[in-house]
Order: C-alpha cells, then structure tokens, then sequence
C-alpha cells in the first residue's frame, strides 16, 4: 500500500482544506479541520484504520463534525462505519438517490454484491441534495449533480476559490467506469453532460476521487472527452476496459490470490456475467477470464507466481 501524499504546497486551497492522495485502492480524502470539521469520502474498507489514524491527524485531537460521500462505490464509503465508530456524533450525508438503499442495506443497488466488492454497514443521516449547499470547514459547498460514472453521484464545488471536489467524474486522464453501462443502462451522454457541467463551472483546482489533484482543468476535460467519444464508439472497450479495472482493483485488495480463486471469484461475481452475455459472448466464461488476467500479465499490473496471480 503506499504512503498517503499531502497535496502540493504550490496549490492554494481553502483555508482549512487538506487533501490527502490515497493508492487506487482508496479514494482521495478531502479533510476539513476548520468550522464544521469534515471529511469528503472515506476510502475502501481494508484501509479504515488507516482513514480514521490520517483523519485523527488531519483533526489534531478535534472531533468530526461531518462525513460526506460524493457517491456509495465501495471505495469512497468503505471507511464511514469505522469513522462512525471513532466519532459516534458525526453526521453522515450521502447522495439522495442512494438514501433508502442505505437505510435498506440493499448491496445489490448499492453495487457492492455486484461487483464483489465489500462495505462494512453503515448510516445515513442525510442527504447532499443537488442545488442545495452545504457547508463544510469554513466554505458553502456547492451541490451539483454529476450522472454517468454513478447514477447518483454528485460532485462539490466551492465557488470563492473555484476549488471542485469532483469524485470520479473527472480525473487529470479520464474518469471512472460508466457503470449503469455495465448493466446496460445507457450512461455515455450523462458522462458528457456532467463534462459539460464542470466545464461551466470553470474550477482553479479540482481535487479527484484518485490521482493527484491539478489545475490544467482544460486538458483534463479534453482528455476525458475523447476517451469517451471512443467508448461511446466502441461500446465493447468500454466493457473490456471495465472488466479489467475490476479484477486488477480486487487484486489491489488481495495483493495474491490463488489463480482457481480467482477465476472463482469471477465467475461469482454478477457484473462479468452481464459483461460476457453482452460482449463476449462468442467466446467460453473460462476463456475469456483467462484473457483478463493475461492482459493484466501482459501490461505489467499483475504476475503469475506458481498457482498465485501478484499485484504488480
């Protein structure tokens, strides 16, 4: 696992504001130590003792006033039950279209079964509702709806320092997977119109759900925007391209697994049935697993030791 990074000294941000870079297996943490004292998502849970030691650092010794989660994909609420546990008082807001779904603890809508993913349980004491602010630290953030990677996600933007908190609908070179693509729900425009969102929004500094924050916002949305024009184009990358994030995010999880453990899993697990009856269908389950890990051997992000598949 890598060292968490603080961001760069040569970026101002709101006073108050820390953003910590967490490995891929962990969203980005946005840390307000300040006014109401908060944390903007939470990381994967196998990281949680981790989150809640660099958000008791980040705090020195102040208690959390406010967990906020720019949508429910494990990795950026993985650390909310430990975190509730630590600050019992802490009030945790999610996305209202994910609202019941927490409150239900269904981990079908909340894509944890489906993607063979884990989340420790945790509570919802309301809603980050689009069009509305909320404050956090010192600031009123923004509310701004951002479909596509996450029907339900929304991204946060601060509009005296044109800081965005913008999850996974925009990194520094693309975005995340289009999941309700996935399911066969067509999601590609969405992407698009939240591009267009942030565009009009024209941010000084966005702060990603991974990677390093940056500040070239121009090139990063045009970078995100030909990578989507090829998705939409060849909807079958797209579905490659999710599939194998997901094994090699699982991977990071496990660091090594027994190779028949592996492919276990993948059979298991619900999102590469839909994937292969979709895309892949003319080819046999088991041989298109072993195309996914040989691709991840062949590009250097895992190898095979014996029986095991490494994390590289």
């Amino acid at each position: 696992m890598s060292d968490p990074l603080l961001s760069s000294p040569t970026v101002v941000l709101p006073a108050g504001l820390q953003f910590i870079e967490r490995g891929w297996l962990s969203a980005n943490n946005t840390v307000f130590a300040a006014g109401v004292t908060a944390v903007v998502d939470t990381g994967y849970c196998s990281h949680a003792e981790q989150t809640v030691a660099l958000v008791e650092s980040a705090l020195q010794g102040g208690p959390l006033q406010c967990l906020a989660n720019t949508h429910l994909h494990s990795d950026h609420c993985g650390g909310n039950a430990a975190l509730q546990q630590r600050w019992p008082s802490a009030r945790t807001f999610v996305p209202p279209g994910h609202a019941q779904a927490v409150m239900d603890w269904d981990e079908t809508q909340l894509t944890y079964r489906p993607t063979g993913q884990d989340c420790p349980r945790f509570r919802a004491d309301g809603v980050l509702q689009p069009g509305a602010e909320v404050l956090l630290g010192l600031q009123q953030w923004q509310v701004h709806a951002a479909p596509g990677h996450d029907p339900h996600s929304v991204i946060l933007f601060e509009p005296q320092s044109r800081t965005l908190i913008s999850a996974d609908a925009l990194w520094e070179n693309g975005f995340g997977v289009v999941f309700p693509e996935i399911e066969g729900i067509a999601a590609f425009d969405e992407v698009a119109a939240t591009l267009d969102v942030i565009e009009q929004l024209q941010p000084a500094v966005v702060l990603p759900g991974h990677g390093s924050l940056f500040v070239d916002v121009g090139a990063a949305l045009a970078t995100a925007r030909r990578r989507l024009e090829g998705f939409a184009r060849s909807p079958e990358r797209h579905a490659l391209y999710a599939a194998k994030v997901l094994l090699k995010y699982k991977l990071l999880e496990w660091q090594q697994m027994p190779l028949n453990r592996v492919y276990a899993w993948l059979a298991a697990t619900p999102y590469y049935a839909m994937l292969h009856a979709a895309y892949f269908a003319d080819q046999p389950a088991s041989d298109w697993y072993a195309s996914l890990v040989a691709d991840l051997e062949r590009s250097g992000a895992a190898l095979h030791q014996g029986e095991l598949l490494v994390n590289q």
